[in-house]
This record gives C-alpha cells, sequence and structure tokens, in this order.
C-alpha cells in the first residue's frame, strides 16, 4: 500500500476487531503509527502487535470511551508516545445499558425506551466522540492538519424502527460531526462521517437475532453483499484520512454498497 499516510499519528477507537481493526492495520500500513484504542488490553495490544510485525508502528491503548478521564488519557499517552495526532477514528459504540452491556442494538419500542440504556448508549456514542475530538482539537489545529472521522449509522438516518437509542445517538454524532466540520476546516482539519453495513462483532451479533431480516437485506443491497471491513472500510478510511481529501468534510460516506441513496 502507498504510505500515503507517512508521519502521521492516528487513534482508532473500537480497534480490537472489526472494521476498528480493519481500519487500524490499514493506517499501520499506510504509514502511519496508530494508537489503538480498545477497553480490552489483550485485545488492543495483539492489534498493535500485528500493525508492528507488519513494519508499521502502534501501541495498545486500554480505554473504555465511556469514561471521560481515561478519553483524556488515551489522547495524551499517544501524544506522549508519537509526538503529536493527526488522525482519530471515533469507531467505538456500546450497546444496552452500563451494567448490562449488549453485543449489538436491542430493538424496543420507543415508548418503552430505557432510560438507561439511552444515557449509556449516548455516552459512549456522540458523547465519546465529542470528548476525543475535543482532547484532540489542539493536537491537530498545532500540526495544521487533522482528520476526524466518525462512525453513524443509516438506521438513524431512516429512524429504523425499535432502535431508538442507536438511531438517536448515531444523527446526534452527524450533526456534531458537521458543526465542527464547519468550524475547523479553517485550521486544516476535516472531519466526515461514514455510515458502515459491513459483517462485523456487532452485525453478527444482530444478524443472530434476525437472521431472516439480515439475509432479505443482502438482496435489498444493489452490491448483494454486506462490506467487508479490510477490503471496504480500511481503504475508504485511508483515503478520507490521507492529504486527497483536505477538501472533503462535513460529508457522510454511505458504506453501504449502495443499499441507501438518500440525498
Amino acid at each position: 500500500m502507498e504510505q500515503s499516510l507517512a508521519g502521521k499519528v492516528a487513534i482508532v477507537t473500537g480497534a480490537g476487531r472489526g472494521i476498528g481493526r480493519a481500519i487500524a492495520l490499514a493506517y499501520g500500513a499506510a504509514g502511519a503509527k496508530v494508537a489503538v484504542v480498545s477497553r480490552t488490553p489483550a485485545t488492543v495490544d495483539a492489534v498493535a502487535k500485528e500493525i508492528r510485525d507488519a513494519g508499521g508502528e502502534a501501541i495498545g491503548v486500554a480505554c473504555d470511551v465511556g469514561k471521560r478521564d481515561q478519553v483524556f488519557a488515551a489522547v495524551q499517552q499517544t501524544v506522549e508516545t508519537f509526538g503529536g495526532l493527526n488522525i482519530v477514528v471515533n469507531n467505538a459504540q456500546g450497546f444496552g445499558t452500563e451494567d448490562s452491556p449488549q453485543p449489538s442494538t436491542v430493538f424496543v419500542a420507543c415508548e418503552d425506551t430505557n432510560e438507561e440504556e439511552w444515557e449509556y448508549t449516548f455516552r459512549t456514542g456522540a458523547t465519546a466522540s465529542l470528548w476525543f475530538m475535543k482532547a484532540a482539537f489542539p493536537h491537530m489545529k498545532k500540526a495544521g492538519y487533522g482528520r476526524v472521522i466518525n462512525f453513524a449509522s443509516s438506521s438513524g438516518q431512516i429512524g429504523f424502527e425499535g432502535n431508538t437509542c442507536y438511531n438517536a445517538t448515531k444523527e446526534a454524532i452527524r450533526a456534531l460531526s458537521r458543526t465542527a466540520a464547519r468550524e475547523w476546516g479553517q485550521h486544516g482539519i476535516t472531519v466526515n462521517i461514514i455510515n458502515p453495513a459491513l459483517e462485523t462483532r456487532a452485525f453478527d451479533a444482530w444478524k443472530s437475532a434476525r437472521p431472516d431480516f439480515v439475509e432479505a437485506l443482502k438482496e435489498k443491497i444493489p452490491v448483494r453483499r454486506l462490506g467487508d471491513p479490510v477490503k471496504d472500510g480500511g481503504p475508504l478510511a485511508v483515503f478520507i484520512a490521507g492529504p486527497g481529501a483536505g477538501y472533503i468534510t462535513g460529508q457522510t460516506f454511505m458504506l453501504e454498497g449502495g443499499m441507501h441513496t438518500l440525498p
């Protein structure tokens, strides 16, 4: 892979598996120094080792994105290790509640929304994204080069039934991203969103709960398949983080194989 991110420093959250891992590996291959961030020390260390074994530079940083002090500490550790910060990928997202976490969204009617789930989903989604952005901003501004990539979902765009907490935090993330894009562009910082339809651990859990729906979903996707985190997710994230995407900001990239063609 072309070293399009040589000399850049990146944080990728939720990078212990799935699309976060795929992006971290892609960034390492593209020359970035990568902080692999997730809750489990053994997992982040394993992914960081994969990057180093492939000739890249990486550290594992154990961090619960739902804890503000841990978010700011993760950014500080990254800056102290690599001397700066240019790229933040907010991919992590919690489901369920803090006391009873779930591997994917929990489908309930809007009127039955669990308010503890609402709080936890927002704290690990929109609020965690804001925390990482705030912590990273001064370092990106100083460098005159910043790329923030936040993860949302077309589920929020269309208001998918039974998904109130997830939909709300994902649309909040898009609003946060558009606002920061308009404010931070003058500093050489872009802020964009990826809405994915990829086969990940969370999606697998969703598929187990609703197998018929997921199989029917594939038939509605023009390319007739779900995306692959490595083949489809990594390359897009590398492009958005690179110098060739410096004139693109505040946009939602629909990484869905054409499933939705929303204006």
